[in-house]
C-alpha cells in the first residue's frame, strides 16, 4: 500500500471505531428511553432490587444531576441542547489527535458522542432528558440516569485511562 493510500485509510478506520461505539450507544439509549416512556408513569417506581434499584420515569430539564433545572422557561431544552453540543467540540481535538490504533481512546470518544447525541435528541424532542435508572441505599437516591449517561461516564473513563497510559516521547539527545 502506498503512503498516500495508508493516510487515506486511517480516518476511515478511526471513524469505524467511533461510529460503531457511538451508533450502538445511541441506538440502545433511544430504544431504552422509548420503552421507559411507553411502560412507566412519571415518578412511579418499579422495584427491581429492593433497597437498591428501581426503574422510574423522570424528566431532567437541567444539566447533569439536574443542575440548572429550576431555570426552566420555554427555551430550556434548546439552551441545554446547545450547551451539550458546544461541550462536544473539544472532543474533535482528541479525535484528530488519535491514531487509528488507539482503539480505547476512539471507543471512549464514540461512547461520549453517542451518549451526548441521545441526550441532545431528548432535549430537542421532549424538552428534557428521559432518565429511568434509580439506584439508592438507606433511603438516599443517586440522581436518576439513563444509558447515555452511563456511556458518557464510561467513555470519559476510557479516554482518561488511554491518555494516562500514553507514554511521552523520549528525547534521544537528552543525557541521563
Amino acid at each position: 500500500m502506498s503512503g498516500a493510500a495508508a493516510v487515506i485509510s486511517r480516518p476511515a478506520s478511526k471513524w469505524k471505531t467511533v461510529g460503531l461505539w457511538g451508533g450502538l450507544t445511541l441506538t440502545l439509549d433511544l430504544l431504552t428511553k422509548v420503552l421507559a416512556r411507553q411502560y412507566f408513569n412519571p415518578w412511579e417506581p418499579l422495584t427491581v432490587i429492593p433497597g437498591c434499584f428501581n426503574l422510574v420515569l423522570a424528566h431532567n430539564t437541567g444539566a447533569a444531576f439536574s443542575l440548572f433545572a429550576e431555570a426552566g422557561g420555554a427555551a430550556q431544552g434548546w439552551k441545554m441542547a446547545a450547551l451539550a453540543t458546544v461541550s462536544l467540540l473539544p472532543f474533535i481535538y482528541f479525535y484528530r489527535r488519535a491514531a487509528a490504533g488507539e482503539r480505547w481512546l476512539l471507543a471512549g470518544l464514540g461512547l461520549i458522542w453517542g451518549g451526548a447525541l441521545g441526550n441532545i435528541h431528548d432535549r430537542l424532542h421532549w424538552g428534557a432528558v428521559v432518565d429511568f435508572l434509580d439506584f439508592y441505599w438507606a433511603g438516599r437516591h443517586w440522581p436518576a440516569f439513563n444509558v447515555a449517561d452511563m456511556a458518557i461516564c464510561l467513555g470519559a473513563g476510557l479516554m482518561a485511562l488511554s491518555l494516562w497510559r500514553e507514554k511521552p516521547a523520549l528525547n534521544s539527545g537528552e543525557a541521563k
